[in-house]
């Protein structure tokens, strides 16, 4: 199996995220729209990047759900079908 590279820029720095190696950089971001009945949106990196985001992948207690334009702190991890925001808390 061939491993695959995924290169990101945050805050102008540059990152290679290897995707079998369960890396992660802390990121920061809008909540650009979500669908709470569906579970599921994207987010903004600051950088302009947009990064799939899961409700499983929320931080907190109850329902779970992000409001539009909502400011958010994540990680990012390489899935299935590339960069998505995990570990998401509110900002």
């Amino acid at each position: 199996m061939s491993k695959m590279f995924y290169k990101f820029t945050f805050r102008k720095i540059r990152f290679t995220i290897l995707s079998k190696g369960n890396k992660y950089i802390m990121a920061n971001g809008t909540v650009k729209w979500f669908n709470a009945d569906k579970g599921f949106g994207f987010i903004t990196s600051e950088d302009g990047q947009d990064l799939f985001a899961h409700f499983s992948s929320i931080q907190s207690d109850g329902f779970k759900s992000l409001d539009e334009d909502q400011k958010v702190e994540f990680d990012v991890e390489v899935g299935q079908r590339g960069p998505q925001a995990v570990n998401i808390t509110k900002a």
